[in-house]
């Protein structure tokens, strides 16, 4: 696989023999991040899990304390009084019948979506759609709710989906190369202190087995696992 000459360059730049504790492997993430652009910085953790059986499906939700420093479209798909909940809320896009028709259309311009429960029936038509790209609510995920107004907030503030995926792999967004140090650190701990309490009970062995810190462009900076999780449960 041929790469481009700034990651070959920041290759050299990463001893790939050293574990990283977090404070230095935040400040080196940063370092390598030389793209014009506001990289995204971005966690990737491997689990000891089998992701086929169904009680080792590790997936969850966290609120991340300086967000993604993405900004966030977000979609309540409700009717009723619910409607005014969710734009005072601060949502993006608001409604049902009408909106389900234009994404049938090919409309997706929205990060997030939130329905309340009785317009379900209706949302299950977008199942193909919404599913394929990680957008279908789910009540596990609490975006499936009657509390929209508090959902939508969330969504705002960095509340973030993830799950493993079918290599015992999960990936998440932490922050922005513009974000402070600090802010990474504390979204770094905060997602991986969630990790620690999703540990599934029939889950043997090692449970976290490696954990990389990269930004777009960059290649992946390895941490030390064991500062990383005793960290999470400081």
């Amino acid at each position: 696989m041929r790469h481009s000459k700034r990651y070959s360059e920041a290759l050299q730049r990463l001893d790939r023999r050293i574990a990283y504790n977090l404070e230095d492997a935040v400040v080196k993430v940063k370092e390598l991040a030389t793209a014009k652009f506001d990289e995204s910085i971005e966690l990737s953790v491997r689990l000891g899990v089998d992701p086929r059986k169904a009680d080792q499906m590790v997936r969850g939700t966290v609120i991340l304390p300086h967000g993604t420093g993405k900004k966030v479209r977000v979609l309540v798909l409700t009717k009723g009084a619910k409607e005014k909940e969710a734009s005072e809320a601060g949502a993006d896009h608001v409604g049902s019948d009408d909106i389900i028709t234009q994404i049938q259309g090919g409309w997706l311009e929205f990060d997030v979506v939130i329905a309340t429960p009785d317009i379900m029936g209706q949302v299950g038509k977008l199942g193909k759609i919404l599913g394929t790209r990680g957008l279908m609510p789910n009540p596990k995920s609490g975006t499936v709710t009657f509390e929209v107004g508090q959902a939508v907030r969330e969504a705002k503030a960095g509340k973030i989906s993830f799950r493993v995926d079918k290599y015992g792999i999960i990936n998440a967004a932490v922050g922005k190369k513009s974000f402070s140090p600090d802010q990474i650190k504390e979204n770094v701990q905060v997602f991986m202190d969630m990790i620690n309490r999703l540990k599934p009970s029939s889950a043997k062995g090692i449970y976290i087995k490696s954990v990389t810190l990269s930004s777009t462009m960059s290649p992946g900076i390895r941490l030390d696992k064991n500062q990383i999780v005793e960290a999470a449960k400081a």
